[in-house]
């Protein structure tokens, strides 16, 4: 295989952590990837490189392949897309007249959603979090309220759903939605957010909206 380098986290942009890296690749170069390149045997074959080279090969060619990429995309999206529109062709267009309708709907409703009171409670092991939403005249069926808080070491976000709690006796529809997170984070890495929810609905490729608690 072929070479590493640093220590496989998020540095941001730090001069020192850069200079670390820039000794640690002049090192590498000079110590193991220049010597074993010139090293040749009789007939002037650099056994060593070309032993790492087919190693690669063998390892990278069934993650990298073009025939990978190809099954995974037709599998994952190109079939799943295909059905889609199927389903929404189907009976004259009119489960596709009812994704534009509701599409109008959000986009219609949206500039008048926003957030009321975020309280949060947290206890030894976990975050208790209630967030008010005013959604006015959206259907709550047609938004997700969740919490969001950035993945550790790179890896992937916390998305958990907040569940309908009550209603408050307003006008614009104030209701009430919690969760319950590990304190594994503290809590002022969540964020509360509103998107666009509809089964069948590819969110955020057919409906990018986004509204952050701030």
């Amino acid at each position: 295989m072929g070479w590493a380098l640093g220590d496989g986290q998020e540095h941001g942009d730090d001069p020192a952590w850069d200079a670390v890296e820039a000794d640690a690749l002049y090192d590498l170069l000079e110590r193991e990837v220049i010597p074993e390149f010139y090293a040749r045997d009789q007939s002037g074959i650099p056994t060593a490189w070309v032993k790492r080279m087919r190693e690669s090969m063998a390892r990278l060619t069934p993650r990298f392949s073009a025939d990978r990429a190809v099954r995974e995309y037709t599998e994952q999206h190109y079939l799943l897309a295909a059905a889609a529109y199927r389903d929404r062709a189907a009976n004259k267009g009119t489960a596709g007249r009812q994704v534009v309708d509701w599409q109008h709907a959000v986009d219609r409703e949206w500039g008048s959603l926003r957030f009321g009171d975020l309280r949060v409670e947290t206890n030894a092991d976990h975050h208790v979090f209630e967030v008010e939403v005013f959604l006015n005249d959206l259907d709550p069926n047609a938004v997700r309220v969740e919490l969001y808080a950035d993945g550790i070491n790179g890896g992937d976000p916390v998305r958990q759903e907040m569940k309908y709690a009550r209603s408050l006796p307003d006008a614009s529809h104030r209701r009430v939605y919690s969760a319950t997170v590990p304190a594994a984070l503290p809590a002022r890495d969540y964020t509360a957010r509103v998107i666009p929810q509809r089964f069948g609905m590819a969110v955020p490729l057919e409906s990018n909206r986004i509204l952050w608690q701030r």
